[in-house]
Order: C-alpha cells, then sequence, then structure tokens
C-alpha cells in the first residue's frame, strides 16, 4: 500500500517542477532497518534530489546545521525560485512547493484514502495518513539534499567504528554522499527556516544491516548475534515509557537510543561480545551505558562528536528518564508487561 502511493507521487512530483525531475526514492527508519518493533504502520521516505556544487556555512556550533549556497548560478533555473535575496537555498520554500504538490496530487490517487496532515512546526516531514482499516499508516516524507563531494570538517573526528567495523569500512562509508535534510535550527537568532541538517540515515542503516566485526555475523550460516534484538527492545522501552509518560518524555526519541546503541556497539567491538544468548545482559548493559548519558546530560552525536543530543537546559528530563529506566532495570521492566 505505501509503495504504491509513494510510487504515484513520485512520478507526479518529478512531472510538475522540473527543479524535482531527479528526485529518487529512498527508504529510511527502523522498517528499512528491520529493527521496527509493534505493526509496521510508521514509514520514513526520504525524497532524494542531486544536488551539484554546493557550499556549506555552518549556522551554529554544533556542527550539524547548514546554510546552503550553489557555488555556481544552478543550470536549472526553477532552482531561483527557492534562493533567499543572499543566495541561502530555503529548505521553507523547498518544503512548502513539494508539500502543495503532494497536497493536490493525492487527491488524484485511486482506491486509497490518503491525506496530509498539518503541519509540525520544526519538522523536516510531510506527513501523510492512509486509511487501511481498522488502522492508519503514517508516511512521513523527507526531502533531502544529496551532494556528491565530502563530509564537512565536523564529522572528522567522528564515526569511530575502527576497532569495530574496520578501518577500511570507515573510509569507505565516508566517501559516501553527504545528505542533508530541510531541518529548521531551532537556536538560529532569527527563524528563517532556510537551515539543512546533514543526515547519516543511509550509513546507519548500512551500518545496522552489515553489523559485524566478522564478515558473516547473522548470515544464513554464520553465528547470529543480538546487536538488533538490543536495538529493538531499546526503542520498545523508550517507547512504551513515552506512551505512559508523554508529557515528561516528549523531547525523547528513538534516534537518542539508537545513538546510544551506536557507541554501545564500539565499547563493545567484537561478536563475541553479543552473543545470542546474552540478549537480556547486553540490553542490560546498553540502557546502563544510556542511563549514564542522561545522568550526565553528554549523549555524543555518534558522526559529530562537538554535537551532544542532549541539550543541558533540559537535565532535569534527563533525570527523569533515567530514574524510569533505572526503576525498569532493578524491577525486571514491568512496563514490558502493562
Amino acid at each position: 500500500l505505501v509503495n504504491r502511493v509513494v510510487l504515484h507521487l513520485v512520478q507526479a512530483i518529478r512531472g510538475k517542477d522540473s527543479c524535482f525531475s531527479s528526485i529518487e526514492r529512498q527508504s529510511a527508519g527502523s522498517y528499512y532497518e528491520r529493527v521496527k518493533i509493534s505493526e509496521p504502520n510508521e514509514f520514513d521516505i526520504m525524497l532524494v534530489m542531486p544536488v551539484a556544487r554546493i557550499q556549506l556555512d555552518e549556522s551554529d556550533d554544533t556542527g550539524a546545521y547548514y546554510y546552503v549556497k550553489f557555488k555556481r548560478s544552478p543550470q536549472e533555473k526553477g532552482w531561483l525560485k527557492f534562493l533567499e535575496e543572499d543566495g541561502k537555498l530555503s529548505a521553507f520554500k523547498m518544503l512548502d512547493a513539494l508539500r502543495e504538490i503532494i497536497k493536490q496530487e493525492v487527491k488524484n490517487i485511486k482506491d486509497v484514502e490518503v491525506t496530509v496532515a498539518r503541519k509540525k512546526a520544526g519538522s523536516p516531514a510531510i506527513t501523510l495518513q492512509i486509511k487501511n482499516p481498522p488502522s492508519e499508516i503514517s508516511v512521513d516524507i523527507i526531502l533531502t539534499l544529496e551532494a556528491q563531494q565530502s563530509w564537512p570538517l565536523s564529522t572528522q573526528d567522528g564515526l569511530k567504528i575502527e576497532q569495530w567495523l574496520g578501518k577500511k569500512v570507515r573510509r569507505d562509508l565516508r566517501f559516501k554522499s553527504l545528505y542533508l535534510v530541510a531541518k529548521q535550527n531551532k537556536r538560529e537568532k532569527v527563524l528563517r527556516g532556510n537551515t539543512w541538517r546533514i543526515s547519516f540515515s543511509h550509513i546507519e542503516k548500512h551500518m545496522i544491516n552489515n553489523h559485524g566485526n566478522s564478515k558473516t555475523c547473522c548470515e544464513s550460516d554464520g553465528p547470529k548475534c543480538c546487536r538488533k534484538g538490543c536495538l529493538k527492545l531499546l526503542k520498545y522501552l523508550l517507547e512504551q515509557l513515552k506512551m505512559k509518560y508523554p508529557k515528561e518524555l516528549e523531547k525523547f526519541c528513538s534516534y537518542h537510543v539508537k545513538t546510544a546503541f551506536l557507541h554501545s556497539c564500539v565499547t563493545w567491538p567484537s561478536d563475541s561480545d553479543w552473543h545470542l544468548g546474552d540478549l537480556d545482559h547486553c540490553f542490560q548493559q546498553c540502557l546502563r551505558f544510556f542511563v549514564d548519558c542522561l545522568q550526565k546530560s553528554q549523549l555524543t552525536h555518534f558522526f559529530i562528536p562537538q554535537y551532544n543530543l542532549l541539550s543541558l537546559e533540559d537535565k532535569a528530563r534527563h533525570h527523569f528518564l533515567s530514574r524510569k529506566i533505572s526503576h525498569e532495570l532493578n524491577n525486571g521492566f514491568p512496563v514490558f508487561h502493562e
């Protein structure tokens, strides 16, 4: 159902605006990393647009948010309508144009009811709701620029996977394209909506699907490990706690536990650290690592070491979550049985 709707939209978008003519769909997120828990009712689809010769200027000190400019005037003149007067490429204008095309086009999708959800402030996604009785499927469409150029300086000391996946894999991954998603930087003095955030979802997907220290880990005839099982449990625990305490935990998302998980893979790099039968031990080990991060209010972005994903003004929230997780850890995870 999702594929049918997305295919229809991609074909329509390509035809409606020359800037979007080379758009390609790419699947991201937990469903495609095979770590989705509960029913598959949420999907992330990146609509990837190749861009040539862009210049990135940091918009703050995180090393994650950038202004994008073209180094020379784009050959496709349609891009000009998305530029600010200072030449910056406006994420806001592009998202708006894409949203309008999608809003018009969903009306033409036959035999399935698709609506576009209301804008969520600061979200890089255009969310579709697909009626699929008795429930509903939501699809986040994320506008993504793809640049064939080296990653920014802020990433130089990140991706510390030498001991886990090896130097060669790290080098190969760093040669992959740079992705930027239309994401509002809340730290901007004036919220203009023209910032882009680097995205590593394609790299994360690759690492999670090729997670072994030995190259045969979890292959059909290779030894199985519990890394994915741990990630699923981490995500499920956070999801359950968020349902229980929606207000207190609204700032936390699965990316926090995914990052803690990737750091855990580096801390315990060997496949023998993740025997399939040791799932409970490994899961608790990852959780203790995450609790430690919460208590210190310090969770380093996996690719951008200068960027702390836990902002210091939310200390009380971090402590709240660390107390709730510690309670679960010490009492046999009552939230799993509710």
